[in-house]
């Protein structure tokens, strides 16, 4: 893994390149990952690397306190550290073969159902926000500190962090995660997405809510 610190290092992905086939393919995990996710980590290094007094600041206080940062790098960090902290909770909360249910994730599953009146119908909400973004960004399941959950959409490599938001589960709505393989039908893309969350780790970011 990963540190959470400068000098910030790429965190390898939790499975092969190919683990998510067919719904996303192995080229565009390797681009993904290898290339897009590595672009954000080098520059929010060099972006950093003069500013000492920063170093010790972890990922999430670098985004939720970007105001106290210099303007001469607080843009870098906003939209490069957004872009760490976005992409590794997206490729975290992806698994092949995994069934979102009562069983798997029973919390989650019952808020989703208290709030949503179904999973299928959390599903079609989700992809009804997913698909409404214009151009890049994210599309997110939150929970406030209460626990009552919501989908919102953010901008770019914007997080919900400063909102004081905790992701459960996110898609990446850049082209870059999809166009190889789906082009510009991004609805297709969304469907797919749904079929590959990984219950423990979406069951693991709502429990935490809970304690």
């Amino acid at each position: 893994m990963g540190n959470n610190n400068y000098p910030f290092k790429l965190i390898p992905l939790p499975y092969a390149y190919d683990a998510l086939e067919p719904f996303i393919d192995k080229q565009t995990m390797q681009l993904h990952h290898d290339k897009h996710l590595q672009t954000y980590v080098s520059n929010l290094n060099e972006a950093l690397n003069n500013y000492p007094q920063f170093h010790h600041w972890t990922l999430e206080q670098l985004i939720y306190y970007s105001n106290q940062l210099p303007k001469t790098i607080r843009r870098a960090v906003i939209n490069n550290g957004g872009g760490i902290y976005n992409h590794n909770l997206f490729f975290a909360g992806l698994q092949n073969g995994g069934q979102m249910n009562s069983a798997s994730a029973p919390n989650l599953i019952k808020a989703i159902n208290s709030r949503f009146g179904s999973f299928d119908a959390f599903k079609d909400e989700f992809k009804k926000h997913a698909t409404s973004v214009f151009g890049s960004g994210y599309t997110w399941l939150v929970a406030e500190k209460c626990g009552n959950i919501q989908i919102v959409n953010t901008k770019n490599q914007d997080t919900v962090i400063p909102y004081n938001l905790f992701p459960i589960i996110l898609i990446d709505i850049w082209e870059h995660a999809y166009y190889l393989k789906y082009h510009n039908i991004r609805s297709d893309y969304v469907d797919n997405f749904l079929k590959i969350l990984n219950p423990t780790q979406a069951e693991s970011n709502f429990n935490k809510i809970l304690t």
